[in-house]
């Protein structure tokens, strides 16, 4: 089950997402800011709730799929926070703020209710690989969504029959820009994530696990987020197209994170 803080944080991504949802009816600059900060409290309440579960595992919080998961939740809140203060957009917070409720309200549910065996100790440097990984994966999720956003604002702006809530969206073209954002995050963070795994690796074994499915599907990963980045600034392929392409990429994410870490993998399974 969740500790103390991990209720806290489901509380406060609860009442960010009414407040963020509100804003698109009514947008007012004292209910964004609100809803930002209810944000804000409820990642840095997520910080301490995995930092709690940390200190009572005596290792990294993600040494099993409970803590993994709720990692890729808060890294996912805190880099959409980022964006959105890099970009002063909130529109979309409604949608992100409901993922990350009910993304931990899930958790909540199938949290397991004993902590995990003390792993083996692995070092700092893995620690670092694995966290800049889940960052990246986090940072494609919110491309998924943005995507998404786009793909059905679009397709209401066609049918000339927007509701009042699709006028309070950003731009298509801004929408698109936070996209591109957050997938530059992503491959700089598996970029990262990449360069400290290999190092590690080297000290560890002496040597490369190329043909490991892990390997395959990362750098797979990366060129298929390569091809978003430079299609999407092609004249054919911009916009909707670029956006669809997005989406399809995370499905590939999806395969890495799940089956690929679960079953194809054994060097890089690491719960």
């Amino acid at each position: 089950m969740l500790n103390h803080m991990g209720y806290v944080s489901l509380a406060l991504y609860a009442a960010s997402f009414l407040v963020y949802a509100r804003l698109l009816y009514a947008p007012k600059i004292w209910l964004g800011r609100l809803a930002t900060l209810l944000l804000a409290g409820g990642i840095v309440a997520h910080y301490f709730a995995l930092l709690e579960r940390s200190m009572g595992t005596h290792t990294v919080p993600y040494d099993d799929l409970y803590g993994s998961m709720s990692l890729f939740a808060w890294l996912l809140g805190l880099t959409y926070l980022g964006l959105e203060l890099f970009h002063r957009q909130r529109s979309v917070g409604a949608f992100v703020t409901l993922l990350l409720f009910a993304w931990m309200a899930i958790l909540g549910w199938l949290a397991p209710h004993e902590m995990p065996s003390l792993p083996p100790a692995r070092g700092p440097l893995f620690a670092f690989h694995v966290t800049l990984n889940t960052w990246a994966y986090a940072a494609f999720a919110l491309s998924f969504v943005l995507s998404l956003v786009y793909l059905v604002q679009d397709r209401v702006l066609r049918s000339h029959r927007p509701g009042a809530p699709f006028w309070r969206f950003p731009a298509l073209d801004v929408l698109d820009r936070m996209s591109r954002s957050s997938v530059f995050v992503g491959l700089a963070a598996l970029a990262f994530g990449v360069a400290s795994g290999l190092v590690w690796e080297h000290r560890l074994t002496g040597m490369y696990a190329w043909g490991d499915p892990k390997v395959i599907v990362t750098l797979l990963i990366v060129g298929v987020y390569i091809a978003y980045l430079f299609l999407s600034r092609t004249s054919g392929w911009r916009g909707a197209r670029a956006a669809r392409i997005c989406t399809l990429n995370f499905a590939i994410v999806l395969f890495s994170y799940t089956l690929v870490n679960l079953y194809l993998t054994r060097f890089h399974r690491f719960f």
